[in-house]
């Protein structure tokens, strides 16, 4: 039996480079919880075309970008930021990133001008494994696990961040990052 890194919330789940599932293919997973129950994250890199007012049309003005989190109830909007305990009821991932808190006070802080775009990443939907599952992925090699930084969130162009977060893993990872997305099969 293979052992593998422990799995915990705030840890990113990378994708490995011939991952040929639609919903994951060069996907980095922001893991925001993962116990004997299952597990659940976001999918950090992809991007759709929406805003949260096409959503929530009552929702405050907030030109931030919502991402496709994952499979899993694609009717439901989440959200990650950096603001800290500021947004009440917050869950402390890693340094500089907490998931979700009281949506009343997300409002409220955003008409303040106190949570701006560069502030939060709104997603739908979510990756949800059930008890087990995520572990056995891991034994099969399908996921790369590596530290999450804020960096990552707030500061990496989404297209870029699974070549990125391979490449500052280092040794392998290094020339796994290089590999191009659709290899000619000549």
């Amino acid at each position: 039996m293979t052992t593998h890194p422990v799995i915990t919330s705030g840890k990113l789940l990378v994708a490995e480079p011939f991952m040929i599932d639609p919903y994951f293919r060069r996907a980095v997973v922001l893991l925001c919880e993962h116990n004997e129950e299952g597990s659940v994250g976001f999918i950090l890199n992809k991007k759709t075309e929406m805003k949260v007012t096409d959503l929530i049309p009552t929702f405050p003005e907030i030109d931030a970008e919502i991402f496709y989190g994952g499979p899993v109830q694609t009717d439901t909007l989440h959200y990650v930021h950096n603001v800290g305990t500021m947004l009440e009821d917050s869950i402390k991932l890693t340094d500089g990133v907490y998931w979700g808190g009281d949506f009343e006070s997300l409002q409220f802080l955003i008409t303040s001008g106190l949570i701006e775009p560069h502030n939060i990443r709104f997603f739908v939907g979510y990756s949800g494994w059930s008890a087990g599952q995520l572990d056995e992925e891991m034994e099969t090699g399908s996921w790369v696990t590596a530290d999450m930084h804020a960096n990552y969130l707030f500061k990496t162009k989404p297209d870029g961040l699974w070549s990125e977060v391979m490449y500052n893993k280092g040794n392998r990872f290094e020339i796994i990052a290089d590999i191009p997305e659709h290899v000619s099969l000549n």
